[in-house]
């Protein structure tokens, strides 16, 4: 069975931009950011899901697994971690994804918090907390 992807929300450049950068060991560079997603999704309930990052690097699509779990009775879920992310050339594009065995009919993002663990600005990058249905 292929497993479905959601979108859950695209982050906005400037939040991507804020965040400091490292070196890695292979030449390439990372950047780190918290995220954290109160999710909804009725008639699912104990569904295992996944939070992904799915972004481009030049030419390179990437996804990194942020955190799993299982909704619970009600279909909800708090899913968080730090989503460390891999690049050569540039962060684009940067969106955050649900994925699940199986495809899901409704999303409730209820909260949404992407932020850069290091920022080069010091001001707070948090998404708009209202709800989106998808």
């Amino acid at each position: 069975m292929q497993p479905s992807d959601q979108l859950v929300s695209k982050v906005p450049a400037p939040v991507v931009a804020n965040a400091r950068t490292a070196n890695t060991v292979n030449g390439g560079r990372v950047a780190d950011y918290n995220v954290a997603a109160w999710l909804l999704v009725p008639g699912m309930a104990e569904l295992p899901v996944t939070l992904i990052a799915r972004y481009r690097d030049g030419e390179q699509v990437r996804e990194v697994v942020i955190d799993h779990g299982s909704l619970n009775g009600h279909g909800r879920i708090l899913l968080s971690g730090v989503a460390r992310l891999p690049f050569r050339q540039r962060i684009e594009d940067l969106q955050i994804r649900l994925r699940a065995a199986l495809q899901l009919s409704r999303l409730t993002v209820e909260e949404l918090f992407v932020q850069a663990v290091e920022q080069i600005h010091a001001s707070d990058q948090r998404l708009p907390a209202n709800s989106l249905s998808l």
